[in-house]
């Protein structure tokens, strides 16, 4: 069997001529010799420090994260790379404020012609922590929003014809099927939700999900993720960012608990879950009201970013910075499974970790730095909702107008099973389609588009804070089609999703096929590499849904 060596070396030689055209700023004896030092030993030995019991899930805040934070950091010194963090040092500090909820003293009470229903905790709802206020009350009357979107672009508004001021709105995961899988995810985000629930005057929101969401999310699953409480990173102010303080109470309701909430309503769920599925717009007020407490318990903390620099060789491109970026951290002591109750998250994302670590030897090793300078940014906060990665990328430690792109690596593709494809979450957005296709095609990979748009993947890993801020940006993970032919891709996928992900059983036990994950990484290292050599940084392709609301952010410097 050959080397995973051998095999790059072979596929590098015979590069496709048309497309060498396109890419020729690539050196082939450059990348070929780079692409070497990409080691599957070395893949595997990150991983398995980084997800021992030592460091105990790596939760933001803890020891164990801060250990994972030093190997990283020295690691990368130890390869060559300057520090790129905050005030030459290797780390960005970011100030975080955590709240978790004191279900003691907590409540949820169901009102309906004069009557009282105790809700309970975990059972009915799980309450989000208040990262404004340690105590607030509120007694509001219900109002379903359908999916809570209003998207006058595409004729579609589930609060048409109504007034929820001061209500507590009730909204359904996800977003309209009918929208493009890019709209869909961006109207999927519960802060583009938050912001528009404000606007129309609501005081509150409640999540309930969808039958066919709550596959891929039971309750007993999704539970556990809202109890450890809620995070936010402050700005200099100490104020939470992206957090709306007329909305006094935020909660999640299991199926039982949404069963209670439409007692009495003028449809049953089963039609409402019937229209939203056809992607009707629908929205109406519900006969019950409902009295809240919530009190939180409330800390601040900080976890730091690990930023490492490879300066570009071009006297005039050298100032551009191409990103590669991964998160750190993972969630911490959770549930136990078999005895064990660390959340080792050594798929999720000790592996994307590792991956980045090499892709940095690699350039580090380069007899030439390409032309524009390289960013390796390992973020921490992104299980409690892209933090680190949004703080980066709003304080950049490099001017936020030099960022020309983000290639982000959440696990590692090609470590669950040997791929024929691999998929560019976003590629369709910007010019990097042609770039990701090249670096495919150059270690015979096909590209495909995402398998499971209803996901909303896009928008659940750390380029979307880089698309927020204008900047061109892919996560590379695995294809669906394998080269064993005894391994259904989709369903391996959606098995591991289903029994492993967010559990202590995402552990190194597991098999991975480090030798596959390594000549995955070289495509992730001939893109960034064909992105710091061109001319031209990239650009958000014409009329593009995202490149038309954030993209005027970074043209001034395209």
């Amino acid at each position: 069997m050959r080397t995973v060596e051998a095999v790059l070396s072979v596929l590098l030689v015979f590069l496709t001529p048309g497309l060498a055209q396109t890419a020729s700023s690539v050196d082939q004896a450059v990348t070929q010799a780079a692409l070497k030092t990409i080691r599957p030993e070395a893949i595997r030995a990150h991983m398995r420090f980084l997800s021992d019991s030592l460091l105990t899930g790596r939760d933001p805040g803890t020891p164990g994260y801060d250990i994972a934070a030093k190997y990283v950091a020295s690691q990368l010194e130890g390869i060559g790379l300057q520090p790129g963090g905050s005030n030459g040092f290797w780390y960005q500090p970011v100030p975080f404020r955590k709240a978790i909820v004191d279900v003691s003293q907590s409540s949820v009470v169901l009102v309906q012609n004069g009557n009282e229903r105790k809700l309970m905790d975990g059972v009915d709802y799980v309450l989000e922590g208040d990262v404004l206020r340690e105590d607030v009350s509120v007694e509001a009357q219900l109002a379903f929003v359908g999916f809570g979107v209003t998207a006058p672009e595409l004729k579609y508004d589930d609060y048409a014809g109504l007034d929820v001021r001061g209500k507590i709105v009730i909204t359904l995961g996800n977003a309209p099927a009918r929208f493009s899988s890019t709209q869909r995810a961006y109207y999927s985000d519960s802060v583009v939700k938050q912001r528009n629930a404000v606007a129309h005057g609501a005081v509150g929101v409640f999540n309930i999900l969808t039958p066919e969401d709550q596959k891929g999310e039971p309750w007993d699953w999704l539970a556990p993720q809202y109890q450890v409480g809620d995070t936010n990173w402050l700005e200099e102010n100490q104020a939470p960012h992206n957090i709306f303080g007329e909305l006094q109470v935020r909660a999640p309701f299991s199926p039982k608990g949404a069963e209670l909430l439409f007692s009495g309503a003028p449809i049953t769920l089963q039609q409402v879950f019937k229209k939203a599925d056809a992607s009707q717009p629908q929205g109406f007020d519900l006969p019950s009201k409902v009295r809240v407490r919530v009190v939180s318990q409330r800390h601040d903390f900080r976890s730091s970013n690990i930023v490492g620099v490879l300066p570009g060789s071009d006297a005039k491109l050298r100032d551009q910075y191409v990103v590669y970026s991964a998160h750190l951290d993972h969630l911490g002591i959770c549930p136990p499974v078999n005895g064990d109750n660390v959340c080792h998250g050594a798929y999720d994302n000790a592996s994307g970790v590792a991956t980045v670590l090499e892709l940095a030897r690699a350039f580090a090793g380069l007899t030439r730095a390409p032309r524009r300078s390289v960013l390796f940014l390992f973020v921490t906060g992104e299980e409690a909702g892209l933090l680190g990665s949004d703080y980066f990328a709003n304080h950049p430690t490099v001017p936020k107008s030099a960022i020309a792109a983000d290639v982000n690596i959440d696990e590692a593709p090609g470590l669950l099973y040997p791929l024929k494809d691999i998929v560019a979450l976003g590629v369709e957005h910007s010019s990097l389609d042609r770039d990701v296709n090249w670096a495919a095609q150059q270690l015979g990979y096909l590209v495909s588009p995402d398998p499971m748009p209803e996901e909303d993947l896009f928008i659940r890993s750390d380029q979307y804070s880089f698309v927020l801020q204008g900047v061109p940006s892919v996560n590379v993970t695995d294809g669906m089609q394998s080269t064993d032919p005894g391994v259904n891709g989709l369903e391996t996928s959606k098995k591991w999703m289903t029994t492993v992900y967010h559990t202590p059983a995402d552990n190194m036990s597991q098999t991975f096929n480090y030798e596959s994950a390594a000549r995955a990484a070289g495509v992730c290292f001939l893109l960034g590499y064909e992105i710091a050599q061109q001319d031209d940084r990239p650009k958000w392709n014409p009329n593009d849904f995202f490149g038309e609301k954030f993209g005027a952010q970074s043209r001034g410097a395209q």
